[in-house]
């Protein structure tokens, strides 16, 4: 979220389920903001982005992304990804140990 959009992004989806702090809804660009598909809130405070933590934090949400709650909204994240690029965006400051990380990953890996 913190660095500028650009055109090669194709689809920009925000999958925090908190608005990042700093960013006006104007400079964020965004094509959509997709809570649903977010870490519950339990996780993400135990979690703390707590890089040791990282490994179980993907396992956690990988299993909670399985679930009934989140299956639809991984589902439409796979329909934007179908046929063109989806640029997921985080506030969080490293991205490599984030939510979007895991479900980019996850994404990629069921295509």
């Amino acid at each position: 979220m913190y660095e500028p959009a650009e055109s090669e992004d194709g689809a920009r989806v925000l999958v925090d389920r908190l608005w990042p702090r700093g960013v006006s809804k104007d400079d964020a660009q965004l094509d959509e903001w997709c809570k649903q598909v977010a870490p519950s809130t339990e996780l993400r405070k135990w979690y703390g982005h707590d890089p040791a933590k990282f490994e179980e934090f993907a396992r956690r949400y990988r299993a909670e992304l399985e679930g009934s709650e989140h299956a639809e909204a991984v589902r439409h994240l796979r329909g934007l990804a179908a046929g063109r690029r989806l640029t997921l965006l985080t506030g969080t400051k490293d991205a490599t140990i984030s939510e979007a990380a895991v479900l980019a990953d996850l994404l990629k890996s069921r295509r």
